[in-house]
């Protein structure tokens, strides 16, 4: 899915957009044509909030301008998770482990989330219906509303039988933070994850996909919910 974490914009740019330029216009030279398919991020659809959401945004114009005749589509994510995660599962097993959950955004924000396997089956069945609607589609596990804060939390309480206590972080304290480890990465030359932009990702208030469109066009339906798709994440029987 491309870059995911630096500390600059430019490499962004380099790999979320120029990546998916090179490869458009190697793709669009064949003929006959492929049908080409960029999974994107939810992301892109506020590219104001970080240099990363703002690079796979213009991958995505990139496509729709270089793709010529050929047929497209992009598929725009929510956050992904799954056993191998190496991202949100450690935040998963803190609350599960500790019993303690950072609240990082909002109270009232909302966000849709999406199992690996829910994903990798969007992918094949777009990859064999024939679909050649050029769109960009949003994606979720099947919870059309979305997820809050609470939600999550309430979630990993049910799976290990125990309450998981809410430690609210203020913006501020997230901003400052950002602003440090950003300033260390550059330092000692490591690839942030936690940064003013992730900052403002984490902090914007709705996250909600809509998954019509998707299945309309080749008929997928997420199989996995939350709370089945944290236990498999968490490796509990």
């Amino acid at each position: 899915a491309g870059a995911v974490r630096s500390t600059s914009a430019a490499d962004f740019m380099r790999v979320n957009s120029g990546g998916v330029a090179r490869l458009v216009q190697m793709a669009a030279s064949q003929n006959p044509t492929p049908r080409f398919l960029l999974i994107s991020s939810l992301a892109a659809r506020e590219p104001h909030l970080s240099p990363y959401a703002a690079s796979k945004r213009h991958g995505e114009t990139v496509l729709a301008g270089g793709a010529g005749p050929m047929k497209w589509a992009v598929l725009r994510p929510p956050p992904v998770y799954g056993p191998g995660d190496r991202e949100l599962r450690p935040l998963f097993e803190w609350m599960y482990l500790r019993g303690v959950a950072p609240v990082l955004g909002p109270e009232t924000a909302r966000f849709s989330m999406l199992y690996v396997d829910d994903l990798a089956e969007a992918v094949e069945k777009w990859l064999t219906s024939g679909s050649n609607r050029q769109y960009v589609f949003e994606l979720h596990d099947g919870h059309p509303h979305g997820y809050s804060w609470g939600d999550l939390i309430d979630t990993v309480a049910r799976l290990r039988g125990r309450p998981v206590h809410r430690v609210p972080v203020p913006a501020v304290f997230l901003k400052a933070l950002a602003g440090l480890n950003t300033i260390a990465a550059r330092v000692l030359g490591y690839p942030p994850m936690l940064t003013p932009g992730k900052v403002r990702e984490l902090r914007h208030p709705d996250w909600v996909c809509d998954n019509t469109l998707l299945s309309k066009e080749t008929g997928w339906v997420p199989r996995t919910g939350l709370e089945d798709g944290l236990r498999r994440t968490l490796q509990m029987r």
